[in-house]
Protein backbone atom coordinates (compact mmCIF):
# COMPACT_ATOMS: atom_id res chain seq x y z
CA UNK A 1 0.00 0.00 0.00
CA UNK A 2 1.54 3.48 -0.70
CA UNK A 3 2.33 6.32 1.63
CA UNK A 4 -0.20 8.58 -0.09
CA UNK A 5 -3.28 5.88 0.25
CA UNK A 6 -2.08 5.21 3.77
CA UNK A 7 -2.45 8.97 4.62
CA UNK A 8 -5.93 8.91 3.32
CA UNK A 9 -7.03 5.98 4.86
CA UNK A 10 -5.67 7.45 8.13
CA UNK A 11 -7.82 10.83 7.58
CA UNK A 12 -10.71 8.68 7.17
CA UNK A 13 -10.52 6.81 10.49
CA UNK A 14 -10.18 9.92 12.23
CA UNK A 15 -13.23 11.36 10.44
CA UNK A 16 -15.31 8.31 11.17
CA UNK A 17 -14.35 8.42 15.18
CA UNK A 18 -17.22 11.14 15.20
CA UNK A 19 -20.41 10.07 15.68
CA UNK A 20 -24.30 11.11 16.69
CA UNK A 21 -23.30 9.59 20.17
CA UNK A 22 -19.90 11.28 19.99
CA UNK A 23 -19.93 14.43 18.23
CA UNK A 24 -17.10 16.00 19.77
CA UNK A 25 -13.35 14.74 20.44
CA UNK A 26 -10.43 15.50 22.16
CA UNK A 27 -7.21 15.20 20.00
CA UNK A 28 -6.28 12.49 22.71
CA UNK A 29 -9.69 11.10 22.75
CA UNK A 30 -9.16 10.90 18.93
CA UNK A 31 -5.32 9.52 19.25
CA UNK A 32 -6.75 6.57 21.50
CA UNK A 33 -9.74 5.72 19.41
CA UNK A 34 -7.77 5.14 16.11
CA UNK A 35 -4.99 4.04 17.71
CA UNK A 36 -2.29 6.56 16.24
CA UNK A 37 0.02 8.91 17.84
CA UNK A 38 -0.79 12.01 19.21
CA UNK A 39 1.44 13.76 16.66
CA UNK A 40 0.19 12.06 13.42
CA UNK A 41 -3.68 12.22 14.84
CA UNK A 42 -2.23 16.17 14.80
CA UNK A 43 -1.12 16.37 11.14
CA UNK A 44 -4.45 14.78 10.01
CA UNK A 45 -6.67 17.55 12.30
CA UNK A 46 -4.71 20.54 11.35
CA UNK A 47 -5.13 19.25 7.26
CA UNK A 48 -8.55 17.90 7.79
CA UNK A 49 -9.47 21.62 9.86
CA UNK A 50 -7.61 23.53 7.07
CA UNK A 51 -9.96 21.86 4.34
CA UNK A 52 -13.12 22.73 6.43
CA UNK A 53 -14.29 19.03 7.08
CA UNK A 54 -13.54 19.34 10.92
CA UNK A 55 -13.89 22.66 13.44
CA UNK A 56 -11.78 22.85 16.42
CA UNK A 57 -13.89 24.53 19.59
CA UNK A 58 -11.03 27.26 21.12
CA UNK A 59 -13.06 27.23 24.55
CA UNK A 60 -12.78 23.22 24.75
CA UNK A 61 -9.70 22.62 22.69
CA UNK A 62 -12.18 19.69 21.24
CA UNK A 63 -13.27 18.89 17.53
CA UNK A 64 -16.19 18.34 15.90
CA UNK A 65 -16.81 17.44 11.90
CA UNK A 66 -16.89 20.75 9.99
CA UNK A 67 -19.29 22.66 7.58
CA UNK A 68 -18.01 20.94 4.64
CA UNK A 69 -18.77 17.21 6.13
CA UNK A 70 -22.27 18.95 6.61
CA UNK A 71 -22.45 19.96 2.92
CA UNK A 72 -21.58 16.82 1.65
CA UNK A 73 -23.99 14.90 3.57
CA UNK A 74 -26.55 17.01 2.27
CA UNK A 75 -25.06 16.51 -1.07
CA UNK A 76 -26.07 12.98 -0.99
CA UNK A 77 -29.20 12.93 0.20
CA UNK A 78 -30.30 15.24 -2.29
CA UNK A 79 -29.18 12.83 -4.89
CA UNK A 80 -30.37 9.64 -3.32
CA UNK A 81 -33.32 8.36 -5.56
CA UNK A 82 -34.52 6.22 -2.80
CA UNK A 83 -34.69 8.95 -0.06
CA UNK A 84 -36.74 11.30 -2.89
CA UNK A 85 -38.92 8.37 -4.12
CA UNK A 86 -39.78 7.57 -0.23
CA UNK A 87 -40.86 11.26 1.01
CA UNK A 88 -43.78 11.78 0.44
CA UNK A 89 -44.55 8.29 1.13
CA UNK A 90 -43.48 8.78 4.38
CA UNK A 91 -45.40 11.82 4.82
CA UNK A 92 -48.20 9.77 3.80
CA UNK A 93 -47.75 6.92 6.32
CA UNK A 94 -46.96 9.67 9.10
CA UNK A 95 -50.46 11.90 8.06
CA UNK A 96 -52.43 8.66 8.40
CA UNK A 97 -51.14 6.81 11.51
CA UNK A 98 -49.89 10.05 13.30
CA UNK A 99 -46.74 8.30 14.19
CA UNK A 100 -43.31 9.35 13.40
CA UNK A 101 -41.73 7.60 10.22
CA UNK A 102 -38.55 7.02 8.92
CA UNK A 103 -36.44 5.49 6.07
CA UNK A 104 -33.40 3.21 6.86
CA UNK A 105 -30.59 1.43 5.48
CA UNK A 106 -28.22 -1.04 6.58
CA UNK A 107 -24.88 -0.02 7.48
CA UNK A 108 -22.72 -3.03 9.34
CA UNK A 109 -24.22 -3.75 12.62
CA UNK A 110 -26.23 -0.64 12.31
CA UNK A 111 -29.14 0.75 10.57
CA UNK A 112 -28.73 4.34 9.42
CA UNK A 113 -31.97 6.88 9.18
CA UNK A 114 -31.81 8.44 5.97
CA UNK A 115 -35.28 10.15 6.38
CA UNK A 116 -37.62 11.24 9.23
CA UNK A 117 -41.26 12.57 9.44
CA UNK A 118 -41.78 13.33 12.95
CA UNK A 119 -45.59 12.46 14.39
CA UNK A 120 -47.93 15.30 14.35
CA UNK A 121 -48.75 14.38 17.95
CA UNK A 122 -47.36 16.08 21.10
CA UNK A 123 -45.74 13.41 22.51
CA UNK A 124 -43.35 11.32 19.73
CA UNK A 125 -40.44 9.83 19.06
CA UNK A 126 -37.48 11.82 18.69
CA UNK A 127 -35.35 10.91 16.11
CA UNK A 128 -33.07 12.76 13.32
CA UNK A 129 -31.52 11.74 10.25
CA UNK A 130 -27.92 10.35 10.47
CA UNK A 131 -29.43 8.50 13.64
CA UNK A 132 -27.49 5.48 13.84
CA UNK A 133 -28.62 2.37 15.91
CA UNK A 134 -27.89 -1.20 16.40
CA UNK A 135 -30.13 -3.40 13.90
CA UNK A 136 -30.66 -6.26 15.86
CA UNK A 137 -33.09 -4.67 18.32
CA UNK A 138 -34.75 -2.17 15.94
CA UNK A 139 -37.96 -3.05 13.44
CA UNK A 140 -35.61 -1.37 10.92
CA UNK A 141 -33.17 -3.23 11.21
CA UNK A 142 -35.20 -6.51 11.63
CA UNK A 143 -37.12 -5.89 8.44
CA UNK A 144 -33.83 -5.60 6.78
CA UNK A 145 -32.18 -9.24 7.95
CA UNK A 146 -35.05 -11.03 7.99
CA UNK A 147 -34.73 -10.71 4.05
CA UNK A 148 -30.90 -10.55 3.88
CA UNK A 149 -28.28 -13.56 3.19
CA UNK A 150 -27.27 -15.95 6.14
CA UNK A 151 -23.77 -14.61 6.27
CA UNK A 152 -24.98 -10.87 6.51
CA UNK A 153 -27.42 -11.90 9.75
CA UNK A 154 -24.34 -13.78 11.12
CA UNK A 155 -21.88 -10.87 10.89
CA UNK A 156 -24.91 -8.38 12.93
CA UNK A 157 -24.96 -11.36 15.49
CA UNK A 158 -21.67 -11.69 15.75
CA UNK A 159 -20.79 -7.89 16.42
CA UNK A 160 -22.23 -8.81 19.91
CA UNK A 161 -26.28 -8.38 21.24
CA UNK A 162 -26.26 -6.26 24.25
CA UNK A 163 -29.43 -6.15 26.40
CA UNK A 164 -30.81 -2.91 26.00
CA UNK A 165 -34.32 -3.23 28.04
CA UNK A 166 -35.65 -6.52 29.45
CA UNK A 167 -37.50 -6.87 26.03
CA UNK A 168 -34.36 -7.35 24.28
CA UNK A 169 -33.45 -10.51 22.54
CA UNK A 170 -30.15 -11.81 23.56
CA UNK A 171 -29.84 -15.24 21.99
CA UNK A 172 -29.26 -15.61 18.46
CA UNK A 173 -31.86 -18.77 18.66
CA UNK A 174 -34.81 -16.04 20.06
CA UNK A 175 -33.64 -14.01 17.21
CA UNK A 176 -34.02 -16.20 14.12
CA UNK A 177 -37.22 -17.25 15.34
CA UNK A 178 -38.33 -13.80 15.60
CA UNK A 179 -36.72 -12.95 11.46
CA UNK A 180 -38.97 -16.25 10.65
CA UNK A 181 -41.93 -14.97 12.32
CA UNK A 182 -41.25 -11.59 10.26
CA UNK A 183 -40.91 -13.12 7.20
CA UNK A 184 -43.99 -14.87 7.32
CA UNK A 185 -46.16 -11.99 8.11
CA UNK A 186 -43.92 -9.42 5.72
CA UNK A 187 -43.19 -7.21 8.59
CA UNK A 188 -40.65 -6.74 11.76
CA UNK A 189 -41.90 -5.63 15.43
CA UNK A 190 -39.96 -4.15 18.06
CA UNK A 191 -41.77 -4.12 21.41
CA UNK A 192 -39.41 -1.75 23.64
CA UNK A 193 -36.18 -4.18 22.88
CA UNK A 194 -34.40 -1.26 22.33
CA UNK A 195 -35.42 1.64 24.46
CA UNK A 196 -38.41 1.44 27.32
CA UNK A 197 -41.42 2.67 25.82
CA UNK A 198 -41.32 2.68 22.73
CA UNK A 199 -42.65 0.81 19.79
CA UNK A 200 -42.09 0.32 16.07
CA UNK A 201 -43.18 -1.74 12.72
CA UNK A 202 -41.17 -1.92 9.76
CA UNK A 203 -40.86 -3.17 6.10
CA UNK A 204 -38.59 -3.87 4.26
CA UNK A 205 -38.23 -2.20 0.52
CA UNK A 206 -37.27 -4.99 -1.68
CA UNK A 207 -35.29 -5.22 -5.07
CA UNK A 208 -36.39 -7.07 -8.16
CA UNK A 209 -34.59 -9.70 -6.84
CA UNK A 210 -35.97 -9.66 -3.47
CA UNK A 211 -32.97 -8.53 -1.37
CA UNK A 212 -33.82 -5.63 0.71
CA UNK A 213 -32.20 -2.45 0.16
CA UNK A 214 -34.02 -0.18 2.98
CA UNK A 215 -36.81 -0.42 5.32
CA UNK A 216 -39.85 1.97 6.01
CA UNK A 217 -40.90 1.78 10.03
CA UNK A 218 -43.64 3.56 11.96
CA UNK A 219 -42.33 3.97 15.65
CA UNK A 220 -43.91 5.77 18.45
CA UNK A 221 -45.00 5.32 22.60
CA UNK A 222 -45.60 2.04 23.10
CA UNK A 223 -49.14 3.23 25.17
CA UNK A 224 -50.18 5.02 21.63
CA UNK A 225 -48.53 2.47 19.32
CA UNK A 226 -49.77 -0.97 20.75
CA UNK A 227 -48.83 -4.36 19.63
CA UNK A 228 -52.52 -4.81 18.62
CA UNK A 229 -52.35 -1.50 16.64
CA UNK A 230 -49.64 -2.63 14.98
CA UNK A 231 -50.60 -5.96 13.86
CA UNK A 232 -53.64 -4.15 12.39
CA UNK A 233 -51.63 -1.49 10.22
CA UNK A 234 -49.07 -4.10 9.16
CA UNK A 235 -50.94 -4.52 5.32
CA UNK A 236 -50.99 -1.22 5.23
CA UNK A 237 -47.77 -0.35 5.31
CA UNK A 238 -46.74 -3.40 3.44
CA UNK A 239 -49.04 -2.24 0.76
CA UNK A 240 -47.52 1.50 0.64
CA UNK A 241 -44.02 0.02 0.83
CA UNK A 242 -45.01 -1.98 -2.20
CA UNK A 243 -45.46 0.97 -3.92
CA UNK A 244 -42.39 2.49 -3.04
CA UNK A 245 -40.52 -0.50 -4.52
CA UNK A 246 -42.00 -0.17 -7.86
CA UNK A 247 -41.25 3.55 -8.23
CA UNK A 248 -37.96 2.60 -7.63
CA UNK A 249 -37.67 0.46 -9.85
CA UNK A 250 -38.94 2.47 -12.46
CA UNK A 251 -36.40 5.04 -11.65
CA UNK A 252 -33.47 2.99 -11.67
CA UNK A 253 -34.51 2.33 -15.02
CA UNK A 254 -35.07 5.36 -16.21
CA UNK A 255 -31.79 6.57 -15.22
CA UNK A 256 -30.30 3.58 -16.54
CA UNK A 257 -32.05 4.51 -19.98
CA UNK A 258 -31.44 7.68 -19.41
CA UNK A 259 -35.07 8.99 -19.41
Amino acid sequence: MSQTIRAVERALDVLLCFSRQTPDLTMTQISEKVGMHKSTVHRLLVTLEEKGFVERDMSTGAYHLGINMLQMAYLTLEHNDLRQVADRYLHQLSEQHRETVNLSILDGADVIYLDVVESPQRVKLAAAIGQRLPAFCTASGKAILAFSPDEVVQQVLERSMPRYTQNTLVSQESFYEDLNLTRARGFALSLQEFEEGINAIAVPILDIHDQPIASIAVAGPSFRLTHERMIEIGPQIIATVREISIEVEMTTNNSVLGV
